[in-house]
């Protein structure tokens, strides 16, 4: 594959070669058009600079050869058991996963991991000394929650095999250490690698129940959080009336297609620039695609900007009610000052994550949620501005967060990977956009799918799609907490079945689901139980709170499915078999579900709940389908796939050269 020439640039093509062969050998490297992109980013760097003065962390020569010189990638040992975290569109009516990525930073949680699994099957002494002693009711608590794996005389050479330091004293098998040893770190890994290839290591419910809890945990606070800015605007201007609470549906129906899909689509490379950018060790190319997509994105936000300046006229001609259309494209107009804010949020927040700085986004998501809070009772209550001051609370938000990330990257941490503004950042477009189109056309598909919803709602008229707007709000908060709990089982199972420990892999995917069963009856029991309270939480119109009272129990029922869904489709994406969850959610939503909607709501009269009900129909199948996949799935095979993946670095460095 030879490199096109940048778009602007012209880089000399020795230093093209050079720069390629130094990226093509990051443990992170996945796409040939991403290596690509980087290669030739470093290529400019060089030339601009010089090549004794290249900002790229290595001080070049002429007479360096470039095709042995070796990359210091740091902390790169033992990477393959380490968490993967994944590129979330998240904070509107659906999260949406995209790339899964990987940083150099989470090399120590994948140390603590593989300690727990040592302990667990007796390999390394346990990190608390037992007392001789325990009161019964310790011992009880500790047979029903203990992680530890039933002693097997398996174990027994592993520990004396990978032990440089064992005498003929240490005790090798024992429940009980007095006086327990400290391995040191090498000797930790000499037991892990034994064990592994021993294929000894096992897992129980109570360790994965531990681990996905722990991996959610954090997931499913920051996603409530980025959902709470929706919330909160909904949960407002149910308050002011009908119309309104209509209005926002159909504005942020529109806002979700035109802008925030597309938007959440394109900056969704980045999870593959930004991460492998970091990992090869080239870190100021982080900040470089972080301005490439920022002024990207917010060149296409001038033609969804004049979209959205007209979008009253256009909404009015095809919504049945135009006060409902008038009030929308009022709505959206005022949004446009949030548009920038949005897109260079996007981008921020996978600056950070590529750094592994997973916090930063949940620490500004904290703050910016309490700030919107008080922004929509200022703006709508204390200055009066009623509806309007709805959507300036919104702007007013989207504007703070990349604000927020920024102040905690200057101050805090992140600074590393931004060496300035750089005119770089307007070159190299082309391949960037190339490997960016998949993931908006999935983002938007997916998104396009529920949206549809409202759109044929306001076809039944200003109460029913007042109800769409809150039945969207509640089923769409729900959902935030199994995505999440999927989002947990799809690195824990990655990461067992990227150790080669199928087994453990099989265990963690039961428990998952059991975990998503739980979630989705817990749900179906909360929207069951309040399904007459929940709509005056969102508005005082008596006939929009009977709808919504009618469709909760459809709702309900979907919860379960939903949750399923999620947790399934999070299990292929851990197994390497993503593509499998996306076309069946894809089909089912498009094929399935769909068509028995509008058939069930208009055909049969059924109205908002046809619409449910349709998108039940389709959410069960799809669960039906990835749970019978998962079944009869080989996780064998998995592991022999997963490390083929991890060999493609080779073909694709042999296809730059």
């Amino acid at each position: 594959m030879s490199p096109a020439q940048p778009i602007k640039f012209k880089p000399r093509p020795d230093r093209l070669l050079e720069a390629s062969t130094f990226v093509s050998n990051s443990y992170l490297s996945s796409s040939p058009i991403a290596q690509e992109i980087l290669a030739r980013d470093l290529a400019e760097c060089c030339d601009d600079y010089g090549t004794h003065d290249c900002r790229c962390g290595h001080d070049y020569d002429d007479d360096v050869d470039f095709e042995t010189e070796p990359l210091e990638v740091t902390n790169a040992q033992g990477s393959s058991f380490a968490p993967r975290s994944s590129g979330v569109a998240y904070g509107t009516l659906r999260p949406i996963i995209t790339t899964e990525t990987a940083a150099s930073s989470d090399v120590a949680l994948s140390r603590d991991a593989e300690r727990s699994l040592l302990r667990d099957n007796h390999i390394l002494p346990p990190k608390h000394r037992r007392g001789l002693a325990e009161p019964a009711w310790k011992q009880m608590y500790r047979r029903m929650f203990s992680t530890k794996v039933p002693q097997s005389d398996e174990v027994g050479p592993i520990i004396s095999a990978s032990s440089t330091k064992a005498l003929e004293s240490t005790p090798l098998l024992q429940d009980i250490y007095l006086d327990p040893p400290s391995p040191t770190e090498s000797d930790e890994i000499n037991r892990w690698e034994a064990a592994v290839a021993a294929n000894v290591l096992k897992t129980t419910w109570q360790r994965e129940a531990q681990t996905l809890t722990q991996y959610s945990r954090s997931l499913i606070i920051t996603f409530l959080l980025h959902y709470s800015v929706t919330v909160t605007s909904v949960f407002t201007v149910g308050r002011i009336g009908r119309l309104e609470l209509g209005a926002v549906s159909l504005a942020t129906m529109t806002a979700n297609i035109t802008c925030y899909a597309p938007v959440q689509g394109l900056s969704t490379c980045l999870d593959t620039l930004c991460a492998q950018a970091y990992g090869s060790g080239h870190k100021h190319l982080v900040g470089l695609q972080l301005q490439r997509m920022t002024y990207l994105l917010w060149m296409l936000l001038v033609p969804i900007v004049t979209l959205w300046w007209f979008s009253g006229s256009v909404l009015a001609s095809i919504i049945p009610e135009p006060e409902t259309a008038a009030l929308a494209g009022l709505y959206l107009r005022v949004l446009i000052l949030g548009t920038p804010g949005v897109a260079a949020f996007e981008s921020g927040k996978r600056f950070v994550q590529a750094q592994g700085l997973f916090h930063a986004t949940t620490f500004v998501l904290l703050i910016g949620a309490s700030v919107n809070i008080f922004a929509n009772w200022f703006f709508v209550w204390k200055m009066g501005w009623g509806f309007t001051g709805a959507a300036t609370a919104v702007v007013f938000t989207q504007n703070l967060l990349p604000f927020l990330l920024f102040l905690y990257v200057r101050f805090i941490e992140g600074m590393e990977c931004w060496n300035g503004l750089t005119r770089r950042a307007f070159s190299n477009w082309g391949p960037m956009v190339k490997l960016a189109l998949p993931g908006m056309i999935m983002v938007e598909a997916q998104y396009f799918a529920f949206e549809v919803l409202t759109l044929a709602a306001s076809q039944f008229g200003s109460a029913h799609l007042a109800a769409q707007s809150v039945v969207v709000t509640v089923t769409s908060t729900t959902f935030n907490i199994p995505f999440p709990l999927s989002i947990a089982a799809s690195t824990r199972v990655a990461n067992l079945i990227g150790a080669r420990l199928s087994g453990a892999a099989k265990t963690s995917a039961k428990v998952a689901l059991v975990a998503g069963c739980l979630v989705g009856l817990f749900n179906l029991a909360l929207l069951s139980s309040l399904r007459f309270k929940i709509p005056y939480l969102f508005t005082n119109d008596e006939e929009v709170a009977a709808i919504v009272s009618e469709v909760l129990p459809i709702c309900a029922v979907l919860q379960l499915f939903d949750a399923l869904a999620a947790i399934s489709h999070g299990l292929l994406r851990g197994i390497g078999r993503q593509s499998i969850g996306s076309f069946t959610n894809l089909g089912s939503y498009y094929l399935v579900a769909l068509p028995i909607s509008f058939s069930t709501g208009w055909v049969l009269g059924w109205k908002l709940e046809g619409l449910w009900f349709g998108i039940a129909i389709g959410l069960a199948v799809v669960s039906s389908v990835e749970l019978w996949y998962l079944y009869q799935a080989n996780w064998d095979h998995a592991v022999e796939e997963a490390e083929m993946r991890m060999r493609s670095d080779d073909v694709c460095h042999g296809e730059f050269k």
